[in-house]
């Protein structure tokens, strides 16, 4: 088979399997946790973090995969905003469930997603193509880092410097939630003479 026209290039194959091992993730995870409190220390927490942090890791390997061996593919740019949603969606709920972030944030990152999924097809169907700004990386990646810290503030034994890993998660998920905003409002200003029809 021709390896171009295929759609399981390296860069999809990684995709698909961070789609597939979000709810391993997440089922891994609440197996860390009976009555609402969370076994901090144990193997399976551990794994729960690690497991995470690998799938968050991998979030620009497909793309890179992707550009460098020119197999960029239709599945591809459908599959890898879905693994990217998935990845941050089921780990705030996660998060939200927990108590370590507030409903206010989960709805705002949330709120973004479903605004610029929809703006991003509406342009598209217009035959337009708005460029990721670094405004959305920078979000991506504070976002994962807020998450992580909070993820192995938990694992870790309750103690002073799991403690300050929350506090400092605390505010990268509030640095993640401005970024997030605003890379929102940056894309809608972009895209607004599309949407509006006024191009």
């Amino acid at each position: 088979m021709n390896r171009q026209s295929s759609i399981w290039t390296p860069a999809n194959v990684v995709t698909l399997v961070r789609v597939v091992l979000m709810p391993v993730w997440l089922l891994i995870a609440e197996a860390a946790r009976i009555d609402g409190a969370l076994y901090s220390g144990t193997a399976v927490a551990w794994v729960s973090f690690v497991l995470y942090t690998a799938i968050a890791l991998t979030d620009k390997l497909d793309g890179y995969l992707a550009r460098s061996r020119g197999e960029v593919t239709t599945f591809g740019k459908f599959l890898d905003p879905i693994a990217d949603k998935l990845c941050v969606t089921c780990a705030m709920l996660y998060l939200l469930e927990l108590d370590l972030v507030p409903s206010w944030a989960v709805l705002i990152i949330l709120a973004r997603e479903f605004l610029v999924s929809g703006v991003r097809m509406v342009v598209a169907s217009e035959g337009t193509v708005i460029a990721a700004s670094n405004l959305g990386k920078w979000k991506t990646a504070v976002t994962m880092l807020a998450i992580g810290g909070f993820l192995l503030s938990v694992t870790l034994p309750a103690g002073e410097f799991a403690d300050t890993l929350q506090s400092v998660s605390n505010a990268f998920m509030v640095a993640a939630v401005i970024l997030t905003a605003w890379s929102g409002i940056d894309y809608l200003i972009k895209s607004w003479p599309v949407v509006s029809g006024s191009r």
